[in-house]
């Protein structure tokens, strides 16, 4: 497979998902506005470092309102990360290999671009963001489907398949973060703990992980057990340890490349060595920087090693 398409196929898959868990995100902080009392202080702000795009946004936004910052996750095209921007640079790119992929998955790529521009502006509001959000993720599953059911097992789905794993762990780790990141201010120190165990609900809700959650967890809901399912579960799909095991499953049957088989090793080892009962009353932010750091360097490597040259 020529190396072009090897990296708009693998790029392609990582919008896709960044497009959905971009979503997710958004999502966490609509489910505990609907969740928290009218008196709790709620911002969205921390989100915009959460997705590493702060320089950004402040240059477009310096008054830096709520709706500001939901517009710019969203709908800003000048952030390269915003919902609307993933879905446009995974049309672009389906428009260039339209022969790779079947022909369902151009139109429902289609349809979400469509979808957005009709109806993006509504999501700024909150009567009508999770209906936009749920739309969104339904039509990029929908996608995901196609592509797991209607594609050939060949080189070119490995490296669908390696976008999606790496998308994923990123993604898990920003999600966590935001819930860590401050979004709600406590009336009372008494609170904080009520209002904590309320944030991470969200996260696993905004994941679709609440009742997986549940189900293997069988405890109350804290950060500690939240961060220990998010990011250790050997069985939960959008699990960090989950993606990157996929990872380490398909480099097998990929050209060997000793630099990407070094990254992995390091991002894993970081996760799998991790003590959730500890980030959970640390600082769990600069753990989740320090992941996302490892897994560019994973990136890095795979496009050093599949892509470049």
């Amino acid at each position: 497979m020529l190396s072009r398409v090897a990296s708009q196929l693998y790029w392609f898959s990582r919008y896709l998902r960044r497009a959905e868990n971009t979503a997710r995100l958004v999502g966490v902080g609509s489910l505990l506005q609907l969740d928290l009392p009218r008196s709790v202080r709620f911002g969205w702000r921390p989100m915009i470092a959460t997705v590493g795009v702060e320089a950004q946004f402040l240059a477009s936004h310096p008054a830096a309102t709520d709706e500001d910052v939901l517009d710019f996750l969203l709908l800003d095209p000048r952030n390269p990360s915003s919902l609307r921007a993933s879905v446009d640079q995974a049309r672009e790119i389906l428009r260039g290999i339209r022969d790779a992929l079947p022909q369902e998955v151009w139109e429902a790529v289609n349809d979400l671009h469509l979808y957005i521009n009709g109806n993006g502006e509504r999501a700024l509001g909150r009567r009508y963001r999770l209906e936009f959000i749920g739309r969104i993720t339904d039509g990029c599953l929908k996608v995901s489907g196609l592509l797991s059911a209607n594609v050939n097992r060949d080189i070119g789905f490995s490296f669908l398949r390696l976008g999606t794993a790496l998308e994923q762990a990123d993604m898990t780790t920003r999600i966590i973060d935001a819930g860590a990141s401050g979004l709600v201010t406590p009336r009372s120190e008494d609170d904080r703990e009520a209002y904590s165990s309320m944030q991470w609900m969200s996260v696993l809700r905004a994941l679709a992980a609440y009742q997986m959650y549940r189900r293997n967890v069988r405890q109350r809901v804290s950060g500690a057990h939240a961060l220990r399912f998010l990011l250790q579960s050997g069985d939960f799909p959008r699990s960090v340890q989950f993606s990157l095991s996929r990872i380490q499953q398909m480099l097998p049957t990929m050209p060997p490349r000793v630099g990407v088989d070094r990254a992995l090793l390091r991002v894993a080892g970081l996760i799998r060595q991790a003590d959730p009962a500890v980030l959970a009353t640390g600082d769990t932010a600069a753990f989740m920087d320090k992941a996302q750091v490892l897994l560019g360097g994973l990136h890095e490597a795979i496009a050093q090693g599949y892509f470049d040259g």
